[in-house]
């Protein structure tokens, strides 16, 4: 359910169009968008931020595909507030240890190796407390609710606001949360790691070819990050977004 701190007719037209998008879930093996649910915040803003283009990140702007591959960008959905743009760097994600399992040390390894793949293009870093991420990972299987198709991997956001620090003004943010089942295993955990990473990184959508790691399906072999894949990263990032820019508060 939505919490609100500010209960203002405006607030609420603003956010009308907005909140339906709020989380929106995305699976793997099979993968279908779920049905959109209500995000859980603690206090939102008076007045949203306006849509505006943050500086392309370094990596991303370096980034030169020689082969001329492409993108999938027309299949990448929009959020009424914007791509789900990062600009604040190194990105935090948390990779939960699993307990009373001989697969842990396994398990860890196989996910990092996801997150060092996507470090090539975006700052990333791997944090040990879940509370100071920006994404976490966890070995579980995704929430289910009756009458839902049970999946193996899903990732989920939720908006919420940066509170006033060293100086810097409140802004809009978001954090992401990633499901994989426990009953992926080997390489399979890997490529579900890399898919979700991508759409906690930028790219909700999915690719209709089966060469990209955001392709719509599982495939047998999985395969490392495209450049299609990098292309289409990059033209999220070169798009306009609330996220990350101040709030106004004053009405």
């Amino acid at each position: 359910m939505l919490k609100k701190s500010y209960k203002i007719k405006k607030l609420n037209q603003q956010l009308s169009k907005i909140l339906p998008l709020a989380i929106i879930s995305l699976i793997f093996v099979i993968y279908i968008p779920l049905k959109s649910q209500a995000i859980s915040q603690n206090e939102l803003p008076e007045k949203l931020p306006p849509l505006a283009i943050h500086p392309l990140p370094e990596r991303l702007k370096n980034w030169q595909d020689v082969t001329e591959s492409g993108d999938y960008f027309p299949q990448i959905k929009t959020p009424e507030f914007g791509q789900l743009i990062w600009s604040n760097f190194p990105i935090r994600v948390f990779i939960e240890s699993p307990k009373n399992t001989n697969l842990s040390e396994d398990w860890v390894r196989l996910v990092s190796s996801g997150v060092k793949e996507w470090e090539a293009y975006l700052p990333l870093e791997i944090v040990a407390k879940a509370a100071e991420a920006d994404i976490k990972i966890y070995r579980q299987n995704p929430p289910f609710k009756p009458g839902e198709r049970a999946r193996s991997a899903e990732t989920r956001y939720e908006l919420y606001v940066d509170k006033e620090k060293e100086g810097n003004p409140e802004h809009l943010s978001h954090r992401c949360t990633i499901y994989l089942s426990p009953t992926q295993v080997g390489k399979y955990v890997a490529s579900a790691a890399r898919h979700e990473l991508g759409h906690a990184l930028g790219i909700w959508g999915h690719s209709p070819v089966e060469t990209d790691v955001m392709y719509f399906s599982q495939i047998r072999n999985p395969l490392s990050i495209s450049p299609r894949d990098i292309n289409t990263l990059k033209r999220v990032y070169q798009q306009p977004t609330r996220l990350g820019w101040t709030i106004n508060n004053k009405v």
